[in-house]
């Protein structure tokens, strides 16, 4: 879809031994049409579009609140983005931007991290310096699995019973709940009392992350799209490997539930997505240490 979105604003694609080259003389305005409505790809599409010549037309685009924190840095810098937050998205082409100052939106899903975290372990915990808004189908079902919640304007208090209750989980485009905390919530999942069924629509292979969950005690069942998460009392220690981003938090997560220790291999993907990981976790009273 990024390639794609390319072609279409006449840059010139090579694929060659696994290396891509992207060539042009000038990026011309068009009207490009995603068939899924891919972050990545919209926001690859505008940073393509904001120096073209003339007009680009982004339909199906997607709606997640950090194209609206694209958008609003780039016409600060003096682009003229439009349309961001809803499915389609229009950018006039401008000779050149400006350097600005921004401050970047909070993590909506380092937010849901921290609150799933609290949740698993039965704890209370307050995240400041967040947007609840961002993050409203997390929250929802965490009330569900009998959390409580106090929301304010910039900050969420949450407080977990002592153990959650079994929900099930679609994952769909914002603004449903988000594909990014489905291995997260998941992980939540395994401690809790009852059955709860996932369903991943949105990638493929997003299921690594429960073969290595399994070997701590899960009970998780794989069949397409939907995983079957059996609670269970207890998980157990062991030594694991992450296998992506939100995978290798969720580990993390489950470390701190599991009896003994926990030691998880290939955390470059977790420091990726999460800055101070494991001073933020001490602060809230986890017996964690990262080996370089």
């Amino acid at each position: 879809m990024h390639l794609k979105a390319f072609e279409k604003l006449g840059i010139n694609i090579n694929k060659n031994y696994g290396n891509i080259t992207c060539s042009c003389d000038k990026i011309i305005g068009e009207k490009i049409d995603l068939d899924f409505p891919s972050v990545g790809a919209t926001e690859n599409a505008i940073l393509a579009a904001v120096l073209a010549h003339g007009k680009t037309i982004i339909t199906n685009s997607a709606r997640e609140p950090e194209i609206i924190d694209l958008q609003e840095l780039l016409n600060k810098m003096g682009a003229k983005v439009k349309g961001a937050g809803t499915d389609v998205i229009e950018i006039e082409g401008v000779k050149k931007l400006k350097d600005v100052s921004y401050n970047i939106m909070p993590d909506r899903i380092e937010t849901g991290t921290f609150l799933c975290m609290a949740a698993m372990t039965g704890g209370t915990i307050k995240v400041k310096g967040v947007k609840p808004n961002h993050i409203t189908p997390v929250i929802h079902k965490l009330e569900e699995t009998g959390c409580k919640f106090n929301i304010g304007k910039n900050e969420i208090e949450m407080q977990a019973p002592k153990r959650l209750k079994a929900v099930d989980i679609k994952t769909t485009p914002y603004p449903g709940f988000p594909t990014d905390m489905q291995s997260i919530f998941a992980t939540a999942l395994t401690t809790a009392k009852g059955t709860s069924m996932i369903v991943e629509n949105l990638f493929e292979n997003r299921y690594k992350y429960t073969q290595e969950l399994i070997r701590m005690g899960a009970k998780i069942s794989i069949e397409g799209k939907t995983a079957v998460v059996k609670g269970v009392r207890k998980l157990y220690g062991a030594n694991v490997k992450a296998t992506d981003l939100r995978g290798g938090a969720a580990l993390v997560m489950a470390g701190m539930v599991a009896k003994g220790d926990t030691r998880i291999e290939n955390i470059e993907y977790i420091l990726r997505g999460y800055e101070k990981f494991d001073e933020k976790l001490k602060k809230l009273g986890m017996n964690i240490e990262m080996i370089h």
